[in-house]
C-alpha cells in the first residue's frame, strides 16, 4: 500500500511543477531547490505531514505565493551583496563628495559675482558722491556771484534813481507816509526787481481799499505799471547767457574756410586753361572787376600767367574772392537787408558799443537783428541765394581772365558750372550766415568779427598768419586772404566813464591766413 501512495504523490509533484513550469517559463528546478536551501521552509519530496493537504486551494494561489517567495530571496540577495561588495559603496561615496564639490563651487562663484556687483555700485556711490560734492561747491561759488551783482546793482547810479523816483511819486499820499521808511528800507535791501514791485503794486492795492478817499490813486496805479516796465526790461537787458561758446565760434569759422577751400580745389581740377586769352570787352571788365575786389596785383598775375600746368594761383585767388565776399557780407549788420539801413544801423551799433555797457549794446543788437528777420521772414533765403549768385559770378570773373576753356563765357557752359558745384556754394553761403545768425543774437558776453586782410596790406604776424611760411621768410605786401579769421572785441568800461576813459578789450582768436606777393615766385617761377 505504501509503494502506492509514493508513486501517487510523486505523479503529484511532477504534474505539479510541470504546471508551475508552463506558467512561469524562467521556473527552473535549480532556482528552486536553492531558494529552498536558503529558505526555512521546506517542500519535501515525500510527505512527512500526516495532515492531508486541503483540496480546495487553487493552482492561482500556490503560483501568487511562489512568485512572493522569489521576490523576497531576490531582494535578500541584492541586499546582501551590496553590503558584503566594498567596491560598490566607495562609488557612492565618491559619488557622493563629487555632488558636493560642485554644489560647493557654485556657491563660490555666486559669491565672485556677488562681490563683483557690490564693488561697482560702490564705485559708482563714490562717483556720485563726487558729483554731488562738486554741484555743491559749483552753487556756492554761483551764490557768491548772485551775491556780488545784487551788490552792485543795489549800488548803481540807476537803483538810486529809481528809488528817489518812487518816493517821490509815492509822496502824495499823507496816508502811505509812515510805511515809506520801511518800503525804502526794503528796496535798498532787495535785489530782485521783480518781488520789489509785486510787493509794491499789492500793497498799493491794498492801501487803495482801505482809503477810498486817496488823492492819487491813478498815479498809484501807473507808476507800479511803469516801475514793472523798467524791471522787466532791466532783466532783459542784464542778461549776459551766451549760447556759443568762443571755441565753438572758431570751429565753425575753420569749418567755413574747409569749405572754401574744397570749392576751390575741386573747382580748379575740373577746369581747363589755355596759354591763348581773347582779348574782348568781357575779359576786360572782368579784370577791372577783379582788381577792385582782389588788388590790381592779384589780377594782372592771373591775366598774363599760364596756368595749363599748375592752377594753383587760379586756386588761391578763388579762395581770396571768396573770402572777401564772406567777410564783406559779415561785417553788415544784417546780411542781405537794404544796403542804406544797414549802414545806419551799423553806426548806431558801432556808436552804442563805445558808449554804453557790454549787456546793454549786446542786447540792443540781438533784440534788433531778431525783430528784423521777424518783420521779414524771407530775408534768410534771399540772403543765401543772392550770397551764392555773388560767388558764382566772382568764381567765373577768375576763370575768365585766366583763359579757362572749361566753363567757357557762353552761358550754357556757365550753367553747366553751376549745376555741378551748386549744392557746393550754397553750403558755404548757409554756413556763412548761420554764423552772422549767432554772432549776432546768441552771444552777450561780447563782440565776435569776422575778419580778413586787406590786399596791399602790408604783413603783420600778430594779426595774421603766412600760408607760405615754410618756403620762406614772411614779409611783404599781403595778395590775398585764403582763410578767414576771427577777433573779439570786449567793453570793460562803465557806462558814466569819460569817452577818454574807455577801455576795449581787443583779441583775435583766430588769425587770417594770408598769401604774400612774395610767394608767387614760389607758386610759379619763370
Amino acid at each position: 500500500m505504501f509503494p502506492i501512495a509514493n508513486l501517487n504523490l510523486k505523479d503529484l509533484y511532477q504534474s505539479t511543477f510541470e504546471f508551475f513550469t508552463s506558467l512561469s517559463p524562467s521556473f527552473s528546478l535549480s532556482a528552486f531547490t536553492a531558494e529552498n536551501s536558503a529558505s526555512d521552509l521546506s517542500f519535501p519530496l515525500t510527505p512527512t505531514d500526516p495532515t492531508p493537504r486541503p483540496r480546495d486551494l487553487s493552482a492561482d494561489e500556490e503560483s501568487t505565493s511562489l512568485r512572493d517567495r522569489l521576490d523576497a530571496a531576490e531582494r535578500t540577495d541584492s541586499h546582501n551583496s551590496s553590503f558584503c561588495n566594498p567596491s560598490v559603496g566607495a562609488s557612492v561615496a565618491a559619488s557622493t563628495l563629487y555632488s558636493m564639490r560642485r554644489d560647493n563651487d557654485a556657491i563660490k562663484n555666486e559669491l565672485s559675482k556677488t562681490k563683483a556687483e557690490v564693488a561697482r555700485w560702490e564705485e559708482r556711490y563714490k562717483t556720485l558722491e563726487k558729483t554731488l560734492k562738486e554741484t555743491r561747491d559749483l552753487l556756492k561759488v554761483r551764490d557768491k556771484e548772485i551775491q556780488v551783482l545784487k551788490e552792485r546793482e543795489r549800488h548803481s547810479p540807476e537803483h538810486h534813481f529809481r528809488s528817489t523816483h518812487f518816493d517821490r511819486r509815492r509822496s502824495c499820499d499823507p496816508a502811505h507816509q509812515r510805511s515809506d521808511s520801511s518800503q525804502s528800507r526794503q528796496i535798498r535791501l532787495s535785489a530782485d526787481w521783480s518781488e520789489i514791485h509785486d510787493d509794491t503794486l499789492s500793497q498799493a492795492n491794498g492801501n487803495h481799499r482801505r482809503n477810498g478817499s486817496d488823492p492819487c490813486p491813478d498815479n498809484m496805479s501807473t507808476v507800479s505799471e511803469e516801475e514793472r516796465a523798467q524791471s522787466r526790461s532791466l532783466e532783459t537787458f542784464l542778461n549776459k547767457i551766451d549760447l556759443w561758446s568762443g571755441a565753438q565760434v572758431i570751429q565753425a569759422v575753420q569749418d567755413l574756410n574747409s569749405e572754401i577751400l574744397q570749392f576751390a580745389a575741386s573747382a580748379t581740377e575740373l577746369c581747363t586753361f589755355s596759354k591763348q586769352r581773347p582779348n574782348s570787352a568781357k575779359v576786360t571788365q572782368a579784370s577791372s572787376e577783379v582788381a577792385t575786389r582782389l588788388g590790381a596785383a592779384l589780377s594782372r598775375l592771373l591775366a598774363t600767367r599760364d596756368h595749363s600746368q599748375d592752377p594753383m594761383l587760379v586756386q588761391l585767388a578763388l579762395q581770396g574772392c571768396i573770402s572777401y565776399c564772406i567777410s564783406r557780407a559779415l561785417s553788415s549788420f544784417c546780411i542781405g537787408y537794404q544796403s542804406k539801413a544797414n549802414i545806419t544801423l551799423t553806426q548806431i551799433y558801432t556808436h552804442m558799443f563805445h558808449s554804453e555797457p557790454q549787456p546793454t549794446s549786446s542786447r540792443w543788437r540781438a533784440l534788433t537783428h531778431k525783430h528784423i528777420h521777424e518783420l521779414h521772414p524771407e530775408l534768410n533765403e534771399y540772403a543765401i541765394n543772392e550770397m551764392t549768385e555773388t560767388i558764382f559770378r566772382w568764381s567765373l570773373d577768375i576763370f575768365l581772365i585766366s583763359g579757362s576753356t572749361n566753363p567757357q563765357p557762353n552761358p550754357a557752359s556757365r550753367e553747366n558750372f553751376r549745376a555741378c558745384f551748386g549744392a557746393q556754394v550754397k553750403r558755404i553761403s548757409k554756413a556763412a550766415c548761420r554764423l552772422a545768425q549767432v554772432t549776432r543774437e546768441e552771444i552777450m558776453s561780447a563782440n565776435f568779427e569776422v575778419i580778413a586782410a586787406d590786399s596791399g596790406q602790408l604783413f603783420d604776424g600778430q594779426e595774421m598768419m603766412d600760408a607760405f611760411e615754410d618756403y620762406g621768410s614772411s614779409d611783404g605786401v599781403v595778395l590775398c586772404t585764403t582763410e578767414l579769421g576771427l577777433r573779439c572785441s570786449t567793453r570793460k568800461a562803465m557806462s558814466d566813464t569819460p569817452a577818454s576813459e574807455e577801455s576795449i578789450d581787443r583779441r583775435i582768436l583766430l588769425r587770417p591766413k594770408v598769401v604774400l606777393e612774395s610767394v608767387v615766385e614760389v607758386i610759379d617761377p619763370r
